[in-house]
């Protein structure tokens, strides 16, 4: 009985079975080239792959009220592009302010996305989705059309992503304080629950008092913020600011999301299960080079089939845990 309970617990948890893949991924890719499992190796992974994880969270918000957002690469790169601009002529020199006026542009972003989603009624997708060429395009003109800021260009700025704080690298002192206020936010505020409620069941929550245009603004504009603060750390981790930067990189982060157990309906998922999904792609990101026998042109197929091994695997469970939840009603 009590190994049964163990399973049902085990079954039961999406954030279990993530940890369990994340733990065997470790143990395979340390056998095959032990330099992967060093102190510095994992802080390098985590630092490149902050963005990602970072935005995930973002990404966890709009997916629960059912959304998408495919513009925030695009914000990104707006923000980004524009501090670098900023820092490459001189206007701005302090670390501080070059990191609130990313933040502050990708608010801005975000919130109109969010306008246009919550008040027009215009389908997720076809919003983001002009939204993603508009501020694309946004970016190459404050670029003066194509010009990029390089590392001399951004003075002290570039130092960012590599101080370091009581032993650990600023940027990763920013995933960790980002992860530990989304926690704490989305399962202890009133604010986070009704995020919950409206992606479960939007015409109960408008029943029960919640607004819920308010909140898909929220959510969007919760996404254009850490895109801005994305942009900030992609220029300092980089060392440069060009208008192309993370071009395609949104389908990463949606993909730690779905990997991680958000529900693409709305309703379902976890800040730990976009952290574990996230590192899980990360962890692809940064093995696959190191092995030896895995040419370059297949590292993109490779992280596919891990992708979809995952989801197929998280479905499963589901399912496992839906009948083991019937069974408990039954009489």
């Amino acid at each position: 009985m009590e190994k049964k309970s163990v399973m049902k617990k085990i079954t039961g948890s999406r954030e279990a079975l993530l940890a369990v893949v994340l733990i065997v991924l470790f143990v395979i890719i340390t056998a095959i080239n032990p330099s992967f499992l060093t102190p510095k190796s994992l802080m390098d992974m985590l630092k490149n792959n902050a963005v990602t994880m970072v935005m995930s969270l973002g990404m966890l918000c709009v997916m629960l009220v059912g959304g998408i957002d495919i513009s925030i690469m695009s914000t990104l790169a707006l923000s980004g592009m524009s501090i670098g601009m900023l820092l490459k002529y001189e206007h701005i020199s302090s670390t501080f302010l070059a990191f609130v006026i990313a933040i502050a542009i990708g608010i801005v972003c975000g919130a109109v996305v969010g306008l246009i989603i919550s008040r027009a009624d215009v389908p997720p997708i076809i919003a983001t989705m002009g939204f993603m060429y508009i501020y694309r395009a946004l970016g190459y003109q404050v670029s003066h059309g194509g010009e990029w800021a390089s590392a001399a260009a951004l003075g002290n700025f570039k130092n960012f992503a590599t101080t370091k704080f009581l032993g650990l690298n600023a940027v990763i002192w920013v995933i960790i304080v980002c992860y530990v206020f989304f926690f704490w936010f989305m399962k202890w505020t009133r604010t986070g629950r009704m995020i919950y409620a409206v992606g479960s069941n939007p015409s109960a929550a408008e029943v029960s008092g919640i607004n819920v245009k308010n909140i898909k603004l929220l959510v969007y504009t919760i996404m254009g913020l850490l895109a801005g603060l994305g942009g900030a750390l992609q220029v300092s981790v980089y060392a440069s600011a060009m208008p192309d930067m993370q071009y395609g990189g949104e389908m990463d982060v949606i993909a730690a999301c779905v990997i991680g157990g958000v529900s693409m309906n709305g309703g379902r998922g976890t800040v730990i299960g976009a952290l574990l999904g996230s590192l899980i792609l990360a962890t692809i990101a940064k093995a696959l080079p190191l092995i030896p026998f895995f040419n370059q042109l297949w590292l993109n197929t490779i992280k596919g089939v891990i992708i979809l091994v995952v989801v197929v695997m998280n479905v499963i469970l589901q399912r496992i845990a839906d009948k083991n939840a019937l069974k408990g009603r039954e009489m």
